[in-house]
């Protein structure tokens, strides 16, 4: 990591082991790389925690850190499986207390190198529940409500509704039971098989926001199914997900290249569950002329801040202007496709022709608790800057409602209709007109 990257990297680990402690058993948590300490083989990454007191000031350091140690055991265990399953660089967390600097090399430590057999274990239904419940209380968007989550989970592991489920169907009723209080369908306990022996282990994205396991959308050609150019010079593309553009943005454009000449362009939603906000950003950059278009705000509940998501300045390629688009959603968009087509419909960018979509609208933070268990929380909520609101509980209304099989030919027909408004050479017309009278048939 470069130093930019190793300070947020930095950041972001220190809010959030700090929460997973009681309010001021952690002072503050250090990112250290192998190049500041020779110990560290190549590529590995220690995790350093200062403690606070757990016996009155300036007490000997060795107690001191050892009644702290014996204090928070279970979460001094916790952490380093979380960091296992989340940051497998991380091969050493180690846990001190502050001192003077002449006095640093001299103070106590306690060092928990990685340990594969501790990730690899299976938990016991009250541990998961205590996880998750953590994990809700401290970062759900509504805090509140988080907490009558969390209770109400400790009230259903008391009446023995988790007793003798495995892991799949423990998440299936987790996920119900949080549903029932929050109504948010980002909060939810994720299932995912263990891993072959051999198998690799997942990257840093933990913290980070990305999903604890590979990203999905790397081997599905980063969510773009299928791009074509209809007859009547119609373009289409198939989009099931919004991957990232650090990684994403060449196939973005590459797509985009080859609609870049049709005089209206589908995009098709329908099976479209989500991805990155900057990603919804990239594709719709080429839908504006230019950086003016206030498309979206993230507020983040944690810190209290917003983020604002404006059109880029530039993209590679030919921008889409002054032709219609058209939206295709089902009740299956959901997530990043729904800001997709949240945004482009409040600023009267693309026509939306389907179902009303699946109301997610909260970013959620994926958090491996398992081998195979994972949760993800909402810790922040969309404002759109036209409407002031968003698609959370409701999803996103079509301009024109018809079912979802049904939308394609609605909206192509329509791009038809646009295409003969055109003047346009006659070969092109009359292919134009020979797919319309084959939808109207």
């Amino acid at each position: 990591m470069n130093e930019a990257e190793a300070a947020h990297f930095e950041r972001r680990i220190n809010d959030e082991i700090c929460a997973r402690f009681p309010a001021g058993a952690v002072q503050r948590v250090t990112l250290v790389q192998d190049r500041e300490d020779p110990a560290l083989e190549p590529g590995d990454l220690l995790i350093r925690v200062f403690v606070g007191p757990a016996g009155p000031p300036g007490g000997d350091p060795q107690q001191r850190l050892d009644d702290w140690a014996q204090a928070h055991e279970t979460g001094m265990r916790r952490l380093r499986r979380e960091l296992s399953l989340r940051v497998p660089d991380a091969r050493l967390l180690e846990f001190t207390v502050e001192a003077p600097g002449d006095e640093a090399t001299a103070v106590p430590r306690i060092t928990m190198p990685d340990d594969p057999e501790l990730t690899a274990a299976p938990l016991p239904a009250s541990e998961v529940v205590a996880l998750v419940g953590q994990l809700v209380t401290s970062g759900y968007v509504f805090p509140e409500r988080g907490q009558e989550a969390a209770a109400a989970l400790r009230a259903h592991l008391a009446a023995g509704d988790y007793d003798g489920l495995d892991d799949e169907a423990l998440a299936a009723k987790l996920t119900g039971d949080l549903y029932e209080v929050c109504r948010d369908k980002h909060l939810r306990v994720r299932y995912h098989p263990a891993r072959e022996p051999g198998g690799g282990r997942p990257g840093r994205p933990g913290f980070h926001g990305r999903p604890p396991w590979p990203d999905w959308l790397r081997p599905h050609n980063f969510g773009i199914h299928r791009v074509e150019q209809l007859d009547g010079n119609v373009g289409y593309l198939d989009l099931h997900g919004v991957a990232h553009p650090d990684e994403a943005a060449p196939a973005i454009a590459a797509a985009m290249e080859l609609v870049a000449g049709t005089c209206a362009l589908i995009i098709d939603l329908r099976h479209n569950g989500g991805g990155a906000p900057p990603g919804v950003v990239f594709w719709l950059s080429y839908l504006f002329p230019d950086d003016q278009t206030h498309l979206n705000d993230i507020f983040n509940a944690a810190t209290g801040e917003t983020r604002q998501f404006w059109t880029l300045a530039s993209v590679p390629g030919q921008r889409y202007l002054d032709r219609p688009v058209y939206l295709l959603t089902s009740a299956r968009t959901f997530s990043g496709g729904e800001d997709f087509a949240y945004s482009l419909q409040a600023q009267g960018r693309a026509e939306v022709i389907g179902e009303t979509t699946g109301g997610g609208a909260h970013p959620s933070r994926g958090t491996p608790i398992s081998a195979t268990l994972a949760v993800a929380v909402p810790f922040a909520r969309s404002i759109n800057p036209v409407t002031g609101t968003n698609w959370e509980g409701t999803g996103v209304t079509p301009d024109v409602a018809v079912a979802a099989d049904q939308a394609y030919d609605v909206a192509y027909a329509k791009a038809l209709r646009h295409v003969l408004s055109q003047t346009l050479p006659p070969p092109l017309l009359d292919e134009a007109r020979e797919a319309l009278a084959k939808l109207e048939s």
